[in-house]
């Protein structure tokens, strides 16, 4: 299959765009290594820009960009709160942008510094695709990363880049963030939902307001709807999010349901940028 591809890859790079899906496995607690969530993220590229996010949330923003309903998303499939960004990848450019929510505010964060890898030379076949290793030091971590001349494009997952091919598997030193490519197909056109007005920040600016991060119902929540037959509350924060929690369990917590409903939409504190 893989080899098709990189056929179908070689023969039409230049007018078609390609979707590229990385099992992505996070530990968001520090004090918790053995607490792992496995989600799926896309990486979207037309030869020219890529945007990388999460399937799921993906999804979500078709539906709703679609028909604005709020409904709908409740139904749809769930995902994690903290997978709610975009990276966007301007390759002429060597331009990287992040994009997140933080409440009602929109942001950006704007970092063109590639990681300096070390091309290592050691090699071997991921999903029958020829592999070369290469590592670096990059945002606090040490990172090791296997890449592939056989899909001519420099990119990755996340904001990684700056090899000659594609990544097809990364991991930290400590396997608190690893992600494995998983499929790879084409799309008819490369979609990407950014909001207009976006505000400008440092990404240390950007990790202190998420660490610093407090839920309160009066100015988190924008919408709930409640099932007591299903035994399920709806929930759409103020940041776009959408979920689904036990009402039972919601219930029984009284003047604890903040303490509660936080903990359970908890920001990480084991980022993928350390630094």
């Amino acid at each position: 299959m893989y080899r098709l591809l990189f056929l179908l890859w070689a023969s039409f790079f230049s007018a078609q765009s390609y979707r590229f899906v990385y099992e992505y496995k996070m530990k968001p607690d520090a004090a918790k290594k053995d607490s792992v969530i496995t989600d799926y993220m896309n990486l979207d590229t037309d030869g020219k820009k890529s945007y990388f996010q999460n399937g799921v949330k993906y999804e979500r923003d078709s539906i709703y960009n679609a028909d604005k309903s709020y409904p709908a998303l409740l139904k749809s499939r769930q995902y994690d709160r903290n997978l709610n960004y975009t990276v966007e990848k301007d390759y002429a450019q060597k331009t990287i942008n992040f994009y997140d929510k933080y409440k009602t505010v929109s942001i950006i964060t704007s970092d063109n510094e590639a990681p300096k890898w070390k091309i290592v030379n050691d090699f071997k076949k991921i999903n029958s695709m020829n592999c070369q290793k290469a590592v670096a030091d990059y945002k606090g971590r040490k990172w090791e990363a296997w890449f592939s001349k056989d899909f001519p494009v420099s990119d990755g997952p996340y904001k990684f880049t700056g090899l000659p091919g594609l990544i097809v598997a990364v991991k930290d030193s400590e396997n608190d963030h690893v992600f494995d490519l998983v499929q790879i197909k084409k799309i008819s056109t490369v979609t990407f939902f950014i909001p207009k007005n976006n505000k400008q920040m440092t990404h240390t600016e950007y990790r202190k307001l998420i660490k610093n991060y407090t839920f309160t119902s009066a100015d988190d929540i924008a919408g709930m709807n409640v099932d007591s037959k299903a035994g399920v509350i709806g929930l759409e924060l103020k940041d776009g999010y959408v979920t689904k929690l036990d009402y039972n369990e919601l219930k029984k917590s009284g003047k604890q349901m903040d303490a509660l409903i936080a903990k359970k939409l908890r920001m990480t504190n084991n980022p993928i940028e350390k630094d």
